[in-house]
């Protein structure tokens, strides 16, 4: 395909989206018709196909992988699959279940559908995600079009800053995994009412899981790792974003990312009455919060800290204006063991790089915001060999450099300022 041709097809696109969510965010209680024909538009299925080829992954339960895929032909696919669609002839496959370890030891389950299948999710995914987005609120910033983690990070510095010292960290338990099906469809008709796309989302959510050979039944959850999981999953969450803004957002504010999010509050009494109230709403989308992982926490004084988004976050003094604190974020223990490992691994696997945090590691871990009054971002202040062996106080602020010269330091464990 060539260069004009692509750019052809994204404007196409593109055009169709904007007109998609313009329309969407005029009428607020429309309800969308004839959207199935869409789907099946070689421009769409163009678009998607580039997409899932640029997130790779591997091969699903029928062995097939992209290249192989190119080796084929992509327009013998892309043909195959919209006449598929249009003659209603499309049949999802079994998700593959792969497991990847956990940092506390155990496994987290990830659903890897075929390529085809990936395919369609995909141009779903451009059709749908536009009708939904104009429905998310401002402080929703997992998987959505210009928006990112380090967004929510920042905006979490900026409350937490105003004197919302009391943080409710949310964790549901087993999100993924305990999407109820019914309610995930009652939720999408309120926007869709394409009997055709429900019929679809139907069929991918009751396709099976492939587990070691056995063919399970997928009566609950959508696969972590299917291309439309992230959009029907803030579509669930997003009844909580609506809920806690127009009912309770005098207790707090609340800033998520998709299954992760925390509340920041002024005093105990809105944190503890803000938790309870999540748990009510949870309880009426079928979820539950984890009873260990769910806890309150006070920054004010410095003593403790919370992790969000793989940072580690801690309300630190200020070397300028003294007695006053500030919240300062830095990789958080996991994050930093992580990279460790990796680096372990660069000489096994041949490769000679003398910075990985800027060349092979991914864009989340090369920032922590330094959340001082004049913020920037930190960079690491060792080599790799350094950073291997020591925590993560060889991390420095370059806003926090003195008058005299010296370096301000941030100790992860104590949450005190080391000074050179």
């Amino acid at each position: 395909m060539s260069a004009r041709r692509a750019r052809s097809t994204r404007d196409k696109v593109r055009q169709r989206q904007r007109a998609l969510y313009r329309a969407a965010k005029a009428s607020p209680t429309r309800r969308f018709h004839a959207l199935y024909d869409k789907m099946s538009r070689a421009d769409v299925l163009t678009k998607a196909w580039r997409e899932v080829k640029a997130n790779a992954g591997s091969a699903g339960v029928d062995g097939q992988t992209i290249e192989q895929i190119e080796q084929h032909g992509v327009e013998v696919l892309l043909i195959e699959l919209a006449t598929e669609l249009r003659e209603g002839r499309y049949r999802p496959q079994a998700v593959r279940r792969v497991r990847i370890p956990k940092p506390d030891g155990s496994q987290r389950g990830l659903g890897r559908p075929s390529v085809r299948d990936r395919v369609c999710q995909a141009a779903a995914k451009a059709v749908l995600g536009p009708i939904f987005e104009a429905d998310f609120r401002d402080r929703s910033y997992g998987f959505r079009p210009k928006r990112s983690a380090h967004q929510a990070g920042e905006q979490l510095r900026q409350v937490v800053n105003r004197g919302a010292n009391w943080i409710v960290e949310l964790d549901i338990e087993a999100f993924y995994d305990r999407i109820d099906h019914e309610l995930l469809i009652k939720l999408i008709e309120k926007r869709v009412c394409d009997r055709r796309v429900l019929k679809l989302l139907r069929q991918w959510r009751k396709a099976g899981v492939l587990d070691g050979g056995e063919l399970l039944p997928s009566d609950q959850g959508v696969p972590q790792g299917g291309v439309i999981s992230s959009v029907l999953a803030n579509v669930v969450l997003h009844e909580l974003d609506r809920l806690w803004e127009d009912r309770c957002s005098q207790l707090g504010q609340l800033i998520r990312y998709a299954d992760d999010a925390v509340l920041l509050c002024r005093t105990e009494a809105q944190a503890q009455e803000a938790l309870w109230r999540v748990g009510v709403i949870l309880t009426r989308l079928k979820l539950t919060l984890h009873p260990t992982k769910t806890q309150v926490v006070y920054v004010g004084d410095g003593r403790q800290g919370f992790d969000f988004l793989g940072f580690h976050c801690h309300k630190v003094e200020s070397w300028k204006y003294r007695g006053r604190r500030y919240l300062q974020s830095w990789p958080g223990r996991r994050a930093m063991q992580r990279i460790r490992d990796r680096i372990k691994l660069l000489p096994l696997l041949g490769i000679s790089c003398r910075n990985p945090l800027d060349q092979s590691w991914p864009k989340s871990t090369r920032h922590c915001g330094t959340g001082a009054p004049t913020s920037a971002w930190a960079t690491p202040a060792a080599s790799s060999t350094r950073l291997t062996n020591t925590s993560t106080n060889g991390w420095r602020c370059s806003s926090a450099r003195r008058r005299d010269g010296g370096v301000a330091r941030y100790s992860a464990t104590t949450g005190r300022t080391i000074r050179n």
